[in-house]
């Protein structure tokens, strides 16, 4: 990536990968946390967001003053305000009242306009992504915007080039298993074609809703998993990379959510709580001397209300 100097797109990248203490299999393998939180937007997606649109700047599809729209559950959302915003680009954002209202109001506080699209009892499902798709390609026909269409979009795998290179440095090489869940499924594909590069043996585990195991050869269904599962087989996805799925439910990956917080002072979202349980699942298979990475996707203060209604004595 190419990010301006002297701006905050430079401190993107270059997280922290961190052992976790209390939270780990009885047969002593160890899992390491890649603290995506670090980065400018407290996610992961900011290296994505900036090389689409470097990309798309470098072959002429987005030109100075230009507009950009997006379809997002918020995260990426957010990275893209950040990225249009030091930029100079005008963004619309296609969304849903199904995903956490702070990141609905990050984007709009970093200048993005939106678009609501009206979810069933809150909760992610095929037809909602879908609905978003589809507002999003209407604004992009109608505006001349560049849509930067993320679930198609190969630009970004570059990104995950860079992510690689810092789990492979950081682990001296030693990694045994790498576990990411499943959105567009672009930081999982990345990442682990660039780490399968090396050529050392490794175990690669996708994660994905309970509810809508889809990947897994399950039924569609609706879950609140926030940034994941997006209720079909999405075009970046490559089965034939994984080594296993895991599917993870709403309820098990919250509740390794509030471990996080409690037990090792990280305060993560739910895709984080549900990279977590499938590790330690992997764990459970490969034995005592495996090391394995997965993603702290991004910071819990992005689900701050939604994590609070859930604390005892709350409604």
């Amino acid at each position: 990536m190419t990010a301006m100097p002297d701006t905050v797109l430079s401190r993107i990248g270059r997280t922290t990968l961190l052992p976790l203490r209390r939270i780990g299999p009885r047969n002593g393998a160890r899992i390491l946390l890649k603290l995506e939180n670090e980065n400018p937007t407290g996610s992961m997606k900011d290296r994505m967001a900036l090389a689409m649109i470097e990309a798309a700047e470098a072959d002429g599809r987005l030109k100075p003053g230009g507009s950009v729209v997006e379809y997002t559950g918020g995260s990426t959302g957010v990275s893209l305000a950040q990225v249009c915003a030091v930029k100079g680009y005008r963004l619309h954002i296609v969304t849903s009242d199904a995903f956490a209202r702070e990141k609905l109001v990050h984007m709009q506080l970093l200048g993005a306009e939106l678009t609501i699209i009206r979810s069933e009892s809150g909760r992610m499902t095929e037809t909602l992504t879908k609905d978003m798709i589809a507002a999003a390609g209407v604004i992009a026909a109608e505006t001349g915007a560049f849509w930067t269409d993320q679930m198609r979009n190969t630009d970004q795998l570059a990104a995950y080039d860079g992510l690689a290179d810092e789990i492979w440095t950081q682990t001296g090489g030693q990694i045994d298993g790498f576990v990411q869940s499943v959105g567009t499924a672009a930081s999982l594909r990345g990442t682990g074609e660039a780490l399968r590069r090396r050529g050392r043996p490794l175990a690669i585990v996708a994660v994905e809703p309970a509810e809508s195991a889809v990947l897994s050869g399950g039924p569609t269904g609706a879950h609140k998993i926030d940034g994941v599962g997006a209720g079909y087989v999405v075009p970046l996805w490559r089965a034939e990379l994984v080594d296993a799925i895991e599917p993870v439910s709403t309820e098990e990956a919250r509740a390794m959510a509030l471990r996080l917080a409690r037990e090792e002072g990280l305060f993560a979202g739910t895709s984080t709580g549900g990279n977590v349980v499938a590790a330690l699942r992997l764990a459970g298979r490969l034995g005592s001397a495996a090391t394995i990475v997965t993603m702290m996707c991004d910071t819990g203060m992005k689900y701050l209300n939604s994590f609070a209604a859930a604390l005892p004595g709350k409604a």
